[in-house]
């Protein structure tokens, strides 16, 4: 598998942090951590299959996967190129015209959304390009065509901000209450534009910050200490929860994250 990073043009920078095009000569199976970003994918071949909860459901070539609170595993076909759109933050907000909690936890067909219902030309444009530019530059185009006067909510976004800046241990109550709102309305607007629960996204955040933490070398009792688990057997599980490995397999094997 090799993984190539493009980065957006000005007009398209403050909603996207990058666009990957990733390719897979042979077959492969790979972990997939959640993210705090939805991501557009545009498969140009092979095919793709993702393996949850014990069933497995091949990707319509052009998707966009929300937030997921699991780990989960990819089958890529030999000869597979896709192209990602990873978002920013709150970012994917003025392409969709649908809240992003509908999107959690799965995997939805592009055309499947409002808005978005004539890719048939674009996935054949795609095609007859000579180079992953010239297809990055023709779906920032695409994009563009589709972009709303729509803006993510600036109390979100700090929000955001601070749930990384405590590593994702923080209380909710609390976060709600230093921005001079209700925990109620603060929920309804966090889901809507972030597309999980604050204390989803802010869990997704903490675990990977023990991720990082392993990748530095820490112990895992440590890293689990500093991440407020105080039993190990607790730790352990949700971690093979957010990884689908536990701590020991994770470390030995090639995940994206």
């Amino acid at each position: 598998m090799t993984i190539e990073t493009y980065f957006p043009t000005p007009e398209l920078s403050p909603f996207i942090q990058s666009y990957k095009v990733i390719e897979t000569p042979a077959e492969v199976v790979n972990h997939v951590l959640p993210e705090t970003s939805p991501v557009m994918v545009f498969r140009l071949s092979g095919q793709v299959s993702v393996h949850h909860d014990g069933g497995t459901n091949v990707l319509e070539p052009f998707v966009v996967s929300g937030l997921r609170k699991s780990g989960r595993a990819m089958q890529y076909r030999s000869g597979t190129i896709n192209i990602l759109v990873v978002f920013r933050e709150g970012g994917i907000v003025p392409f969709i015209r649908e809240p992003l909690h509908e999107l959690s936890d799965t995997s939805i067909a592009m055309n499947c959304l409002d808005g978005f219902r004539d890719t048939g030309l674009l996935e054949e444009q795609l095609a007859e390009l000579p180079s992953h530019l010239a297809r990055i530059a023709l779906i920032e185009r695409f994009l563009l065509s589709r972009v709303s006067g729509k803006t993510p909510d600036n109390m979100v976004l700090v929000a955001i901000q601070k749930i990384h800046n405590a590593g994702g241990q923080l209380r909710i109550r609390e976060l709600a209450a230093s921005l001079h709102v209700s925990q109620d309305a603060f929920e309804k607007r966090f889901r809507r534009v972030a597309g999980l629960s604050a204390k989803q996204f802010a869990y997704i955040v903490k675990m990977k910050s023990v991720i990082e933490k392993g990748h530095s070398g820490q112990t895992l009792a440590q890293i689990a200490l500093d991440a407020g688990y105080f039993d190990q057997p607790h730790f352990n599980k949700d971690f093979k929860l957010f990884t689908g490995l536990t701590p020991t397999e994770f470390f030995k094997s090639p995940v994206l994250w």
